[in-house]
């Protein structure tokens, strides 16, 4: 796929393996909030070694772009080792932000040890100029990290709060609690933000190494 062999779409549903359970009654209970830890995403079981690393989760925007950089010591652990909003405001045009958004992305990738970089894919909007201006936020951000030859994962915001908050539809409320909860945090973190650290979550939960 390019020099980036990245944008790999890679969604799974989560739920805990549990004997002589199938995976649809598991799903099940996941949604109706039964048999899963407080503050805790589950996993559904994939091929393929889990997820070790630290992962830089960005949620995309012309002038409050969210950014985290979550560190995966094991998959019962999740720490946030930084976080950040980008906000730009009107007086900066829209040149100036995208290379704002760019900056704040190398810096991370300068700052920490990064191994993979999620990002929140684009949704439907019916206006051009809205698609076109979040297209463009997104490039500025991945553009960065192409220059460090890194790959890059893209969720859509649907499979994002599935595998983070079990429920597709999810508040940013919700998000930002649940978030608060999985990383063990004292205070909730701002929406995109959390927003983030979800994009790096949901990588964190589903990815899979390819087999040999």
């Amino acid at each position: 796929m390019g020099s980036l062999r990245c944008l790999g779409r890679r969604f799974h549903f989560t739920c805990i393996v549990m004997a002589r359970k199938s995976s649809r009654t598991l799903w099940a209970e996941k949604l109706a909030g039964k048999n899963t830890a407080k503050g805790k995403s589950v996993i559904l079981p994939n091929q393929g070694t889990p997820f070790k690393g630290t992962v830089l989760g960005i949620d995309p925007s012309l002038r409050g772009t969210g950014l985290a950089v979550v560190h995966i010591p094991s998959q019962q652990k999740q720490l946030l080792l930084e976080s950040r909003t980008l906000k730009l405001g009107a007086k900066i045009d829209f040149v100036g932000c995208l290379g704002a958004i760019h900056k704040a992305v190398a810096e991370l990738l300068e700052k920490h040890a990064i191994t993979h970089v999620a990002i929140e894919g684009t949704i439907y909007v019916q206006n051009f100029q809205t698609a076109q201006t979040m297209g463009a936020s997104r490039g500025a951000a991945i553009s960065a990290v192409a220059l460090k030859n890194l790959p890059v994962f893209e969720y859509a915001p649907l499979r994002i709060k599935q595998a983070v908050v079990g429920y597709g539809r999810a508040s940013k409320e919700q998000v930002s609690n649940q978030t608060k909860g999985i990383l063990q945090l004292q205070t909730a973190l701002a929406f995109d933000e959390a927003d983030a650290a979800a994009v790096a979550l949901c990588h964190a939960f589903t990815w899979r190494s390819e087999l040999a």
